[in-house]
């Protein structure tokens, strides 16, 4: 897995008849569909390492990265969240992106998708609520619908995949979204974590444990 997605609705400050627009990409201090808060300041450094590399974030449809349809020029954080302004839809290069701009104008696609990676994050142990507090933006796509995250499953699995392990909370919170019950979510988490998570972190026990835990999830 690249990196994970989380979507809102489509919030258009404006959209020109030359495809231009502005709104925002995320929020922040707000619990979302999949349980997370985005914090303030978690996209600065990102954004800082975009701008130093003179490029430009990708506009993607539907998160196929072999369908960018324009780009955001000039992101930044303010009180709200990540506002794009000025993103433009390359109207006269891209058929996807007079279908995005269609949809917009129409108010049919209502949602605005970021694709990201974890860097840094802390969860609330009554709440089970995570606050994302560094995310390293890798896109900004147009979605038809924004859809319901799914990001603790999604997250086990980038966790896994660095070579990091889960607390055996988290590991049992994860089975339980996955499509366990909870008695097969603790059998499954306090029969096998403990004693695969005697390797080291990226060696063959933390292999093991992704590939039992694509096995067993409901959910790809």
């Amino acid at each position: 897995m690249d990196y994970l997605t989380k979507s809102i609705e489509l919030d258009i400050k404006s959209l020109s008849d030359k495809g231009k627009f502005s709104g925002y990409g995320s929020v922040f201090n707000v619990v979302d569909k999949g349980g997370d808060i985005v914090a303030p300041g978690a996209f600065a450094e990102s954004l800082e390492k975009w701008k130093k590399s003179g490029r430009m974030v990708p506009m993607l449809w539907q998160h196929q990265t072999d369908q960018p349809i324009g780009g955001w020029p000039t992101l930044k954080e303010d009180d709200h969240g990540l506002f794009g302004e000025d993103a433009e839809l390359w109207m006269d290069d891209a058929p996807y992106a007079r279908l995005a701009y269609k949809g917009m104008s129409t108010k049919t696609i209502t949602g605005l998708s970021i694709g990201y990676r974890v860097k840094d994050y802390s969860v609330n142990k009554d709440t089970g609520i995570y606050t994302l507090q560094k995310l390293d933006l890798v896109e900004i796509s147009v979605v038809t619908n924004p859809m319901n995250d799914d990001a603790r499953v999604a997250d086990v699995k980038c966790m896994l995949e660095a070579g990091r392990l889960p607390t055996l909370p988290e590991f049992e919170k994860f089975l339980r979204e996955a499509g366990f019950s909870k008695s097969q979510a603790a059998a499954v988490a306090n029969g096998g974590l403990p004693k695969l998570s005697r390797g080291e972190p990226g060696g063959e026990k933390s292999d093991e444990i992704l590939r039992l835990f694509n096995e067993f999830t409901l959910t790809p």
